[in-house]
């Protein structure tokens, strides 16, 4: 064991002590979060709405505070940006992160008070630090550099005091000197708006640097590291820094990416971690490298439901608490958060592979999903079918979306897929067949329809770089922005195919 790794061994000693009490006392740890949360919340506008000084139970909670999407609380945030105090939450809040889970041109703007920089997202990343070093206790991570991937912030227009940006840019600007030290490029350069200048730069000053770790979304990862090979004429990652050792992701599904990574991080030490920091809270961590679930965080002051997905879209939708839920089932995120967020329909969907203790996988979004015949196709359909595909074809995919291609009249309707490919199949034909009956044996309601009212699915391929052209034409190139894989009806896939001619 390096010096280093002792040192953070003793002072991460506490801490990993902690999260060893959650996971054992769950139910009493998530009660106590939901008790201070609402005692903080009582004095602000929406808690004296709601009286939050008279309820007493979470089941109170339940009945009396309502499940709401941002565009419900989106006047609240609005005059918080423009310096009002004391409405969703007590502490003065001047940085709101700017939502970017889709592509939509509306923009949502979440509150990141002090209190969620200290106690949620920044302590998730210490904790990363803390479970990959009582794992690898022996890694050398920590001796060189972290290249991370960040988006840009901006002064508000409205209130010179309040700064709205990505998640990855609100962090940057708050992280101590010191620990920025550790990172590279240096900040100007990762807080610069301009995505494929912002490459350039990156590519231009860290190949000389000690990178022992990468942090980021794999998507957009993958086109900086190409851009390094490229640059340098080297083969593969490890050629370029010898000691890169781990990738800390989160974002989008890393399923499909994973045999990309593989071939361009060829080393054997090379390890994965997967996170889950959303622009709401940082809400879980792989704690275990031959187990792809998340661990849910429960300390981090903030409270969770768990909404059935046939809930969704109800007037008055049931939730369940911690103790309630089972693997397996798919669930709909409510969180009550220290930033303000009461009830707050995130809209990501998991579903727990474990219970003891509380584990968990993402498996899509509320609203990216095709459900137009009935076949319920998820992101996690997806991503697996495609996973499998490629590996049994040698193809490697880039990005995609899907989206249903409706009945017309005498013909069955069908899902429609742009798939932008690194290494495209050899036969598409019987790619697109392959990948028809993985999906049949994923999902038995798309299955179903498909002997009923699907054809075979059709495949297009995407030429390169369609998808990176569509967002920026879009102005959301780089950063957390993201193509949305599953899309119930044509909008995205019709813009995209009509670029692709």
């Amino acid at each position: 064991m390096t010096f280093i790794n002792t040192l953070l061994g003793l002072f991460t000693q506490k801490r990993l002590s902690q999260i060893d009490y959650f996971k054992a006392h769950p139910v009493k740890v998530q009660r106590d979060t939901w008790q201070e949360l609402l005692t903080r919340g009582k004095s602000t506008e929406y808690g004296k709405r709601y009286g939050f000084d008279t309820i007493l139970t979470p089941e109170q909670y339940r009945e009396r505070v309502p499940v709401v999407s941002y565009e419900e609380i989106s006047g609240e945030v609005r005059r918080m940006m423009e310096g009002e105090s004391g409405i969703l939450w007590p502490e003065e809040t001047r940085w709101f992160a700017k939502s970017s889970g889709t592509t939509d041109a509306k923009s949502k703007f979440i509150p990141v008070s002090p209190s969620a920089l200290e106690e949620c997202h920044f302590r998730g990343g210490k904790d990363v630090i803390a479970v990959f070093n009582r794992l690898y206790p022996e890694a050398g991570v920590f001796g060189g550099k972290t290249l991370a991937l960040g988006g840009s912030s901006e002064v508000s227009k409205t209130n010179t005091d309040c700064r709205f940006g990505d998640l990855s840019a609100i962090l940057i600007s708050n992280t101590p000197f010191w620990a920025n030290r550790m990172k590279t490029p240096d900040a100007s350069i990762m807080l610069m708006s301009n995505w494929e200048e912002k490459i350039e730069k990156i590519c231009e000053t860290t190949v000389r640097e000690d990178v022992r770790c990468l942090a980021g979304v794999p998507s957009w990862f993958l086109t900086v590291i190409n851009k390094i090979l490229e640059r340098t004429g080297k083969k593969h990652l490890h050629e370029v820094w010898p000691n890169l050792e781990l990738f800390i992701h989160g974002g989008i599904s890393f399923t499909p990416y994973r045999e990309q990574y593989r071939r361009l991080l060829p080393d054997p030490k090379m390890k994965y971690l997967e996170t889950y920091n959303a622009s709401e809270g940082f809400f879980g961590l792989q704690d275990d490298p031959e187990d792809t679930s998340l661990l849910l965080m429960l300390d981090y002051g903030v409270y969770y439901e768990f909404m059935p997905v046939s809930e969704v879209g109800q007037s008055k939708p049931r939730t369940l608490m911690l103790e309630e839920v089972k693997t397996g089932e798919n669930y709909a995120l409510v969180i009550t958060t220290n930033s303000g967020l009461w009830r707050y329909m995130i809209g990501d969907t998991i579903q727990f592979t474990s219970t003891k203790p509380y584990k968990f996988r993402i498996t899509g979004r509320t609203k990216l999903f095709i459900n137009a015949f009935g076949e319920e196709l998820i992101i996690d359909n997806a991503t697996e079918a495609l996973h499998t595909v490629c590996r049994a074809t040698g193809a490697e995919v880039v990005e995609f979306t899907a989206a249903p291609v409706f009945m017309e009249e005498g013909k069955r309707g069908a899902h429609e897929w742009l798939v932008e490919f690194s290494t495209p199949p050899a036969d598409p034909e019987a790619f697109a067949e392959a990948l028809d009956k993985e999906l049949q044996r994923l999902n038995s309601d798309y299955e179903a329809k498909r002997l009923l009212s699907l054809e075979r699915l059709r495949l297009q391929k995407a030429r390169r770089g369609l998808f990176n052209e569509w967002l920026k034409e879009k102005g959301k190139l780089g950063g957390q922005h993201k193509v949305p894989r599953l899309w119930n009806d044509r909008t995205h896939i019709d813009e995209l195919l009509k670029m692709n001619e």
